[in-house]
């Protein structure tokens, strides 16, 4: 899953795609590079951002989503908002990307009433706040816990368990500390009988190992998602397609032997 933040303050890439013009090319080029899916999103969710309105958020996505959707490749729109997600799936968007799990009042419903795929993100607090300070008894069996909570409650609406997917939401409200367990134990979270999204890509905790800032993070980017491929993540949201498409080449090359 190739990423494109429609957004001027986006954390990894400091607004290179907030146009719809810079954003259409850059998803264009995350084609050519071998993504299998987009994902496009018009609200930052970093640490510490603030919320945009339903007609900002649009404004920004709907013209990029409608370029793409003839590109015969899914559109996911990475929202929290019933009204972007009911805007864009009319748009041609297949998929939606909720960091917030479908909590929004009516974001269940929405989803429930069109064919489309939806992940389910885990997250404690809120973007603005989520890094202040969390706390977990046991990282894995709470956001677990969670995630499965929010599979029942999307299954009681009447979507299929085939068209969902989970997000244990590496960096949204974790510390370093909480991320590693996360990453460590991931096959935790792939035995819940859905497919698993993982999205490590440039993140803070990669820079706190590395001690890199986040435009010099590709190869922390490409271990983090293959480790996570190997522990049996589906789908790998990541901004550096080629160069996590050849290390998963690699990787699927020399399993293939055994």
């Amino acid at each position: 899953m190739g990423v494109v933040n429609v957004t001027p303050d986006s954390f990894s890439d400091g607004g290179l795609c907030a146009s719809t013009e810079n954003a259409v090319r850059h998803a264009t080029q995350l084609i050519e590079e071998g993504a299998d899916m987009l994902d496009i999103g018009g609200e930052s969710t970093r640490p510490g951002s603030t919320p945009v309105s339903v007609e900002e958020e649009l404004r920004r996505v709907l013209p990029v989503v409608q370029a793409l959707v003839n590109m015969n490749i899914p559109i996911s729109v990475d929202t929290t908002k019933p009204e972007v997600m009911r805007a864009t799936i009319k748009s041609g968007a297949s998929m939606i990307n909720d960091i917030n799990a479908l909590r929004a009042p009516g974001a269940l419903e929405v989803v429930a009433t069109r064919k489309v795929t939806v992940c389910l993100t885990h997250m404690q607090g809120k973007p603005h706040n989520m890094q202040a300070n969390p706390q977990y008894s046991d990282v894995v069996a709470e956001v677990k816990d969670f995630l499965q909570q929010r599979l029942d409650a999307a299954q009681a609406v009447g979507i299929p368990r085939e068209r969902l997917i989970i997000d244990p939401g590496f960096g949204f409200g974790k510390t370093l500390k909480h991320n590693l367990q996360l990453l460590h134990y991931l096959e935790r979270f792939t035995d819940m009988g859905v497919s698993v999204l993982v999205g490590l890509s440039r993140k803070s905790m990669l820079g706190e190992i590395s001690g890199n800032k986040v435009s010099n993070r590709v190869h922390a980017s490409v271990s983090a998602a293959l480790l996570a491929a190997t522990k049996g993540a589906g789908i790998l949201r990541v901004h550096d397609v080629k160069a996590t498409k050849d290390a998963l080449a690699v990787y699927n090359a020399v399993i293939s032997q055994t």
